[in-house]
């Protein structure tokens, strides 16, 4: 007898435990063919997300955003749970669906000839343009052609470099620096800043973070409007069909204008209140509310011109106060703060003014004992308006950073590290507006001086 057969039955053994590895290890990945049987049998929807504002981030410790609020209600639709995974870029995301580690890349993606040759794709839901993005008192490019001379940076490996590079075929003077690791928001704060002349963001994006960065200026646009949508594997035909069913029904109810209204709408609404709009409040508004304000300071010992500057932040002092975000009432809250308070009517102002200071009172308290007052005012009105989560996330930045945690001064410049995309992948929470809490304090800080002042000059 020779080696030959049983040398044939190893191999063949070998073989048939290859190819069963082979198999076990496909059937954990996301079937194309079968992605919308996988999710009716699991009640799961895996959905391949990026943490940014316009897509998937945290606000007063709940996940929010357009895409995020979206895919919730598809969820619902076909009545299974969410499960949302993070990748920091385009490249991650979509590799995420090649490799059958979601269902749909819901991250913001436009929808281009090339990836339609490659993927499926669900309804356009939005539309964006490519804007050149300037400081006021800067520089005014009006058109490509005077983008000669003009400093220019954008991310690295986005469509915005390749709008540039086809541009640059006509446009031969033009130019441009990428750099890697860098996002829009971060791009946005640099010109803001005056650290460079100009950039290029999608419409959306600068929609957002204009309300944050006032004294950027949209030149012009770059491109034509581009459709936004959510990606499929190639395979997915019965998942992207039932997209297209649930997404017209969407839509034709008006649940699509809601959302975009919840995080555009505001956008135009959007204005700084100037110092004689403020005095005049103080003459004609606040006697209505001063009372309420000074009986809620005394039963959770605060001061009530703070009270009253934060409620004006808030709302202008407007009791029936309601933004596209759902937080409402002259101390705008939130349904879950509001019902964690006992408050029943958000919009009675006595409830609202009572309830906030409350609220604020106990963050005051939550906050480490090494934070002494003043500062703990600061970190307690921050996290008022972003979380207490993120102060704590800020607060571990800060360490990393060897800045005192403890010190506003020191902290207030960590805060605005939580929207750099060098930092808050590595965060607990990850992505939050964190300039936004820094100027909410500094206005706060402004309204009560202004108010201190004008009513001892009386």
């Amino acid at each position: 007898m020779t080696l030959i057969q049983p040398m044939k039955k190893i191999i063949y053994a070998s073989s048939l435990i290859l190819l069963l590895i082979l198999l076990n290890s496909c059937s954990e990945k996301i079937s194309g063919e079968n992605a919308l049987k996988s999710i009716q049998e699991k009640k799961q929807l895996i959905v391949v997300t990026r943490n940014s504002p316009t897509t998937y981030y945290q606000l007063h410790d709940e996940w929010v955003g357009f895409e995020h609020d979206m895919v919730l209600a598809f969820a619902e639709y076909l009545g299974v749970k969410a499960k949302f995974i993070v990748k920091e870029s385009t490249a991650e995301i979509i590799s995420a669906i090649n490799n059958g580690e979601a269902h749909i890349a819901a991250a913001g993606l436009t929808k281009t000839k090339e990836r339609s040759d490659q993927f499926l794709f669900g309804p356009v839901y939005q539309k964006v343009q490519q804007q050149v993005i300037c400081r006021n008192g800067g520089k005014r490019p009006k058109n490509i052609n005077s983008l000669s001379g003009v400093q220019i940076l954008v991310p690295k490996n986005t469509s915005y470099e390749e709008r540039l590079i086809q541009l640059k075929q006509k446009y031969k003077k033009l130019e441009w620096q990428t750099g890697a690791g860098l996002t829009s928001e971060m791009l946005m704060e640099q010109v803001w800043s005056k650290k460079i002349d100009c950039t290029v963001a999608d419409s959306n994006i600068v929609a957002i973070n204009r309300r944050y960065y006032p004294e950027l200026s949209v030149r012009f646009n770059l491109t034509k409007p581009e459709p936004l949508a959510w990606l499929l594997s190639s395979r997915s035909v019965l998942l992207q069909k039932e997209i297209n069913k649930w997404f017209n029904r969407f839509k034709k109810t008006g649940q699509l204008s809601e959302l975009d209204n919840r995080y555009y709408g505001y956008i135009d609404l959007f204005d700084f209140v100037d110092t004689r709009a403020f005095v005049r409040s103080i003459e004609t508004v606040l006697p209505l509310y001063q009372d309420m304000f000074k009986q809620a300071a005394t039963k959770n010992d605060l001061e009530w011109m703070q009270i009253a500057a934060q409620a004006y932040q808030e709302s202008r002092w407007r009791a029936n106060a309601k933004s596209p975000t759902g937080v409402r009432g002259i101390m705008m809250l939130t349904l879950n703060t509001a019902k964690g308070l006992g408050i029943k009517n958000r919009l009675d102002p006595a409830q609202s003014i009572n309830g906030g200071a409350r609220y604020y009172a106990d963050l005051y308290k939550q906050l480490p004992e090494s934070i002494k007052a003043p500062d703990r005012r600061w970190y307690a009105l921050a996290a008022y308006n972003i979380g207490m989560g993120h102060i704590y996330d800020a607060r571990t930045l800060a360490r990393q950073l060897k800045k005192n945690p403890d010190l506003w001064q020191e902290f207030s410049k960590v805060l605005p590290l939580l929207s750099n995309k060098n930092y808050y992948p590595s965060l607990k929470r990850g992505y939050a507006r964190g300039r936004e809490p820094v100027r909410y304090v500094q206005r706060i800080r402004d309204y009560q001086d202004i108010l201190q002042k004008t009513l001892s000059s009386r």
